[in-house]
Parts: structure tokens; C-alpha cells; sequence
């Protein structure tokens, strides 16, 4: 399938896969000295934005227009008698998602790399709305002056841009030298929003919502981007006899020249009950006009040393020590925030983790092998406490978050004949989230949990039924549970619950990390060779958690399956077909507060099939069907505690509607060889999009946000390609 109808695929796109089918061949075969080759052409999409949405996510081309070009071009060259090699390819220089890459090499000596990327990504969302200045760091909120939908598109998107950088050197035959750098600027919008409901205790004079005064509000204010994420590592490796080391360093910076974002928001917004705008409820509007905090300016530095000693010709230890230090001390005055804590003028936060594995693999005897991995991860942190949560006479400071990890992991195969393969594992987990923070608090949850622990089994047999045949059946089940639950005492830290079979447990509301949970798997696995021309493989798995907490509510079980085969099939030496065909179910169960239960399902199917030819000497030829269809229900029911006006809404509505996604994709292509030198590639493409979603619109009426802004999707799209590029080749 033609990458360009593939909108979660953000490399590949049809023009790269285009220019990689001309010329991407050159280094598998024996190239010569000197080979190039350039390959330029244009191309045909059919439709308009709303037509385009799915397909433009990744595509790089622009919205609004339909024609575009196709430029790209190769270098290779090897030296025999120097053992140097150059390898240099650049792909869609024509539109927004250009690459660059050069390789460099003196083989055992040394290697230099440098790319270059673009890539852009549209959201296949367009909101309609008043704002201005949408995406910078102080948007300007105003009601359309036509009423929602009156206002105008705003096109919202993602440039990446990144450049990298690579170096090795052979030093001695056990000594070697590897370093990089990469850095990647982001700039844009992407869809975002803020908003506010009162009465509240942090905003004790903002009133609710009357027939003459509004009290709540949810705005559609764009998130701006403008950031920088640099990379740096470098590696020294040593190898001698049965000893290998390994030291390097890895830093991460990220610079974001957005500190907060600063709407400015109006005296009165849209009450979606009634349509008409509405002055907001006294002390309302400072609280919107607020500063929104954005991803902050930050740093860690990793050092780790890694290594490998053969004890035994059959047994081999290795072992990893890191150590590294993150940091975030971004100045709040500068991030647009004035109202820090007295004598605070940033967080401090600082975080160090510590790491220490040891592992091995052994075969003692013939038949058996054993392998085995021990894992602690300790991470401190050591970020200052200041009272940043102030609500009347409540007051409460940060939270730290220290981390203590024990992973082991224990497993044993044996080949009991030709046929018969059975492997024994045993893993084991121990996690300690540490002291709670006193002076903190926390919300939204009734209790929490310093510790859990999870211990696993693993069994697997293979058998090689024939020549031709062989399968693996595996089963997995684990076990998690954990310390006392406990309780939150609101600035004062925490205690141990006493209380569990109280209503303020058994209607409480639990994280499912948190709580206990028993879960077991099973996978079966196929291979078959049902001719010299037909292959299949055949996957299915199957597994289901059951959660426990002292509540009555919250997750109760979640569960999936799926199954799928691929097959390949050679017609004949110059024809061949490919496809797979595949099903995935995943199940939630949950009950909340009010006595209502809900079951998520979501249903997942692939299909698809092609086909490749050589009609003639000089004409290629292919295509590919495929097709996916993707839907959520949402099964709600209500128990016998339910009260009437609930029974009454849920059997005049239904509950909420499925969302559906379902997409086919038909392409083909042809490549017809001109001469030795130059050939001549046509694509053609077609795809068809149906996406309903009711959080944007449901039954043709849009989700409206207070500022009057309304998102549009067509719902169903339709987009046809063809491309044409001419390839040139020389030597």
C-alpha cells in the first residue's frame, strides 16, 4: 500500500517509496565504482481540504493544491583500493517532508553520517472560529460575528525539522570510538484548549451558571510550538578475549521558547444551552485570562557502563551500571508567571537514578540452556518543597516522587528431540513509590499504595511437526498485589485505612495500577509451508486482567484477542500475490458512581492483498486492496439503584452511539524500463475514508465551544492519486 494513504506512517511517504522502488535496489546487488541516478516527476491529487484531512496528516503536501512535483536523486561510489565508500540519497525535495542522508566510510577505520529531515503533520481537525493570533503564546479570544461556524478555518500543524550527525573511529583492533549528535526544532499548533467551572474553592467569588450571567467555559485555544530537543552520545567500547566493556555518556536538552500560553478572553462567551453570548459571572474572567503553564525548559545527563565476561565456553555473565541526573529550572518570571511562592524563583526540580543489572546465559549440557537477569533502578528526587497550592486556609506544597524498582527475571529451554522445544520462565516485579509528602495532597482518588508486587509464569512448547509445519503454544499468567491502602489526610500525609468496608471505600475510586490484578495470556503460533510456492503464517493470542480494589467501582476486567495470517504465494518466476487478513478485539468493564456500568469494546479488521509482475522484460508492474474497519461501542446499562431520571434518559437515548472508522485503499503501479539507463514509473491511487466521531458532531449538529468555535471533519473523504516520475541512471 502506497505510503501517502497511510496517515499514521510518518517516514514513508508514496513519493519516498517511489523513488526507493526506482533506484533503491543499487547496494543489494554487486554495484560498480561510481552509480547515480535522479528521478523527477509530477504528480496528480484529486480534492480539497475537507477531501484531504486523513490523507494530508503525513503526506507533506499542500492543502490547497492539487499538483505537486517529485525530485530525488542518489550517489554511490566505492573505492576498492582505498576500502572507502560514499552513499548519498535525498527524497521528496519537492514538498514538506524532504530528507537528506549521507554515509561515509573507510571500511575497520572509520564512518561520518549526517541527515537532514522534514516533516509535517496537519491535524485532521479544522476548527472554525474567531480567535486571532491563533498559535503564538497570546491568542486573542473573540465570538464570530455571524454566530459558531461564521468564523474563519484555522489550519493547524507541525514542523519538524532535524539535523543529525554521527562519528566512529576504530582506534585499535579492541578499542572503538562511536559519537552523535542530533538536534530538532518543532514550530506550529496543534489543537488545545482551556477552560474553567464554578463555584470553586480555589476561585471562591466566581458564581454558576444563571439565565443571565455564565460560569463556565471551555475555549479552543491552539497549543503554540516553537522548541528545540537536542541529543548527544558517545560511546567507547573495548573488546579483549572473553572481556567486553562499554562506556558512554548520553545528554538530552529541550529549550521551549513558549513559556505559558496568555489568552486574552472577552466579558462575555456563547452559553451553549441558550446560543446567545452572556456576561461572565463576577471574578470570572481574570481566572480565564490566567497563564497556562506550558512544557518547560530541561536537561539529564546519563552515564553508563555496560559489559560482558565469558566465564565458560557455555556461559557468559554481563552486567550494566548508570547513573543519571535530570533537571528542570526554568525561571518563572521569565515562563510569564509572577505569583510563585515567596522566595521561590524556580521549581529546582532535580531527579537522580541510579541502575545496577546483572545478568547471564549458560548451556550446561546439550539439551538445555538457562538464562537469567537481575534489575534494580533507584530514583531520587530531590526537588525543593514550596507551598504552590494555596486555596483559603488550605495549603499544600509539591509532590516528590521517589522510585524503587526490583525486576528479576529467571528462564530455562530444553530440547527434549528434533521435534519437542519447552521453555520455563519466571519473572518477578517489586515496585516502592516511597514516602508520601506529607505537606502535599492529592484529589480525584481515594486512596493510594506504597508498594505492589507482581510474580509471573511462562510455559512455551514448540514442536516441528514436519519439514514444512512447525507451531508454538505459550501460556502466561501473573499475579499482583500490594501493601495497605492508603488514606490521604489533606496536607498532613497519609495513613493506613482502616475503614475498607466503609462506603467511603466501597464507593471509592481506585487507580487500576494500583489495585490488585490477575492475568493470564495465551499465544499460539504457526508456520506452514504448504508448497514451494505458498507460505502461511497463522497468529492468535488471547488474555484477560481481573482488577480488585476495595470499591465496588472503577475497572473491573479488561480482556482481548486477536488473530491473524499472512500468506505469500509465487504464481509463477514472474508473478506473485501477498496478503493478510487480520481481527482484534479489546474489552473494558468498568462501573462509576450513580450505578452506571459500561462496557468498552473495540473491534479491529484488516484485510488486504497484492500482487507483483513482469508482464514483459521491461514492464513491472503491481497493486494492492486494503482495507480496515474500526469501531468502539460503548454498552451502558444502569443497576437496580439507578434513579428514574437516569432509567429514563438512558432508554430515550440508547446511551452513547458507536464511532466507526473504515478505510480502503486501491493503488497500483507500473514501471516500464526504457534502456539501460532510464525508465519511466506511473502510480495511480484511490482511497476512501468514513470517520463519524459524535465528541465533534453528532447527527449533523457540531460540539460547540463557549468562544463560539466549532470543529469540522467531513465525514466521509474520497482522494485519488497519479504520479508519473522519469529515472535517469549513469555510471
Amino acid at each position: 500500500m502506497s505510503p501517502i494513504f497511510r496517515p499514521k506512517n510518518a517516514r514513508r511517504t508514496l513519493l519516498a517509496m517511489a523513488l526507493l522502488s526506482a533506484f533503491g535496489s543499487a547496494q543489494a546487488q554487486l554495484a560498480p565504482a561510481v552509480e547515480s541516478s535522479v528521478a523527477a516527476g509530477i504528480g496528480l491529487v484529486s480534492g480539497d481540504r475537507q477531501d484531504r484531512l486523513l490523507l494530508d496528516q503525513y503526506s507533506g503536501l499542500r492543502p490547497g493544491r492539487n499538483v505537486f512535483g517529485i525530485f530525488g536523486a542518489e550517489y554511490y561510489r566505492r573505492d576498492d583500493t582505498k576500502g572507502t565508500v560514499v552513499d548519498f540519497r535525498a527524497s521528496d525535495l519537492l514538498t514538506g517532508n524532504r530528507e537528506l542522508g549521507l554515509r561515509w566510510k573507510k571500511q575497520g577505520d572509520w564512518k561520518f553520517s549526517a541527515e537532514y529531515r522534514e516533516l509535517v503533520r496537519r491535524d485532521t481537525l479544522v476548527p472554525n472560529s474567531g480567535l486571532t493570533d491563533a498559535g503564538s503564546s497570546d491568542p486573542v479570544v473573540a465570538l464570530p460575528a455571524g454566530g459558531p461556524g461564521t468564523g474563519d478555518d484555522i489550519d493547524l500543524k507541525v514542523k519538524r525539522t532535524q539535523l543529525g550527525l554521527g562519528f566512529s573511529k576504530v582506534i585499535s583492533s579492541g578499542l572503538q570510538l562511536d559519537a552523535s549528535v542530533q538536534t530538532e526544532k518543532k514550530e506550529g499548533s496543534r489543537l488545545w484548549g482551556t477552560g474553567f467551572s464554578c463555584p470553586s474553592p480555589n476561585a471562591p467569588g466566581c458564581r454558576t451558571t444563571t439565565g443571565a450571567e455564565l460560569g463556565w467555559a471551555a475555549l479552543m485555544v491552539p497549543e503554540p510550538i516553537n522548541a528545540n530537543h537536542s541529543q548527544a552520545e558517545a560511546r567507547l567500547s573495548y573488546s579483549s578475549g572473553k572481556l567486553n566493556l562499554s562506556g558512554g555518556y548520553y545528554g538530552s536538552f529541550y529549550r521551549n521558547d513558549y513559556g505559558s500560553l496568555n489568552p486574552v478572553v472577552p466579558d462575555r462567551l456563547f452559553n451553549n444551552v441558550l446560543g446567545t453570548p452572556l456576561p461572565l459571572s463576577p471574578g470570572f474572567q481574570p481566572i480565564l485570562n490566567q497563564a497556562v503553564a506550558l512544557p518547560p525548559d530541561n536537561q539529564a545527563h546519563h552515564l553508563d557502563l555496560t559489559g560482558s565476561y565469558a566465564l565458560a565456553p557455555a556461559t557468559l555473565l554481563n552486567f550494566k551500571l548508570g547513573y543519571s541526573r535530570a533537571t528542570q529550572d526554568q525561571n518563572f518570571a521569565a515562563a510569564g508567571f509572577a505569583a510563585a511562592p515567596a522566595g521561590v524563583s524556580d521549581l529546582g526540580g532535580k531527579m537522580t537514578t541510579g541502575l545496577a543489572q546483572v545478568g547471564f546465559t549458560s548451556r550446561p549440557m546439550a539439551r538445555l540452556s538457562l538464562s537469567g537477569n537481575l534489575r534494580y533502578e533507584d530514583r531520587d528526587d530531590d526537588t525543593p518543597l514550596a507551598l504552590y497550592n494555596i486555596a483559603g486556609t488550605d495549603r499544600y506544597t509539591n509532590r516528590r516522587l521517589p522510585y524503587k524498582n526490583v525486576r528479576g527475571k529467571l528462564q530455562a529451554g530444553y530440547q527434549f528431540s528434533t521435534h519437542y522445544r519447552g521453555t520455563l520462565g519466571a519473572s518477578y516485579e517489586s515496585i516502592d513509590r516511597g514516602v508520601f509528602t506529607p505537606s502535599s495532597a492529592t484529589a480525584g482518588i481515594t486512596a493510594l499504595r506504597q508498594e505492589t508486587e507482581e510474580a509471573g509464569l511462562k510455559a512455551e512448547l514448540r514442536r516441528r511437526m514436519s519439514e514444512n509445519f512447525s507451531g508454538a503454544l505459550s501460556l502466561e499468567s501473573s499475579r499482583r498485589d500490594g501493601s495497605n491502602w492508603l488514606r490521604d489526610s489533606s496536607g498532613l500525609g497519609v495513613s493506613d485505612a482502616t475503614d475498607n468496608a466503609g462506603p467511603a471505600f466501597t464507593n471509592g475510586i481506585f487507580m487500576p495500577t494500583l489495585a490488585d490484578r490477575k492475568r493470564d495470556k495465551l499465544k499460539l503460533q504457526a508456520d506452514w509451508q504448504a508448497s514451494e510456492a505458498l507460505t502461511l503464517q497463522f497468529i492468535a493470542e488471547a488474555g484477560k486482567d481481573r482488577f480488585s480494589s476495595p470499591s465496588s467501582y472503577g475497572l473491573r476486567d479488561a480482556s482481548m484477542n486477536s488473530i491473524g495470517v499472512d500468506l505469500s504465494y509465487a504464481i509463477s518466476d514472474k508473478w506473485s500475490l501477498n496478503g493478510y487478513v487480520s481481527r482484534g478485539r479489546q474489552q473494558l468493564n468498568q462501573a462509576r458512581a450513580d450505578a452506571a456500568i459500561m462496557a468498552f469494546d473495540n473491534t479491529a479488521t484488516t484485510f488486504g492483498l497484492g500482487f507483483t509482475g513482469k508482464p514483459t522484460g521491461k514492464l513491472e508492474v503491481g497493486g494492492m486492496l486494503s482495507f480496515i474497519n474500526d469501531k468502539s461501542e460503548f454498552a451502558q446499562s444502569l443497576d437496580a439503584t439507578a434513579n428514574l431520571g437516569d432509567a429514563a434518559l438512558l432508554a430515550a437515548t440508547g446511551g452513547l452511539p458507536d464511532i466507526v472508522f473504515r478505510q480502503t485503499t486501491l493503488k497500483f503501479f507500473g514501471k516500464y524500463t526504457l534502456d539501460k539507463q532510464s525508465a519511466v514509473r506511473l502510480e495511480v491511487g484511490h482511497q476512501r475514508s468514513t470517520w463519524n466521531d459524535w465528541a465533534w458532531s453528532y447527527n449533523g449538529t457540531p460540539f460547540v465551544y463557549t468562544d463560539g468555535t466549532i470543529v469540522n471533519r467531513q465525514p466521509r473523504q474520497r482522494v485519488s492519486f497519479i504520479g508519473v516520475s522519469y529515472i535517469y541512471r549513469w555510471q
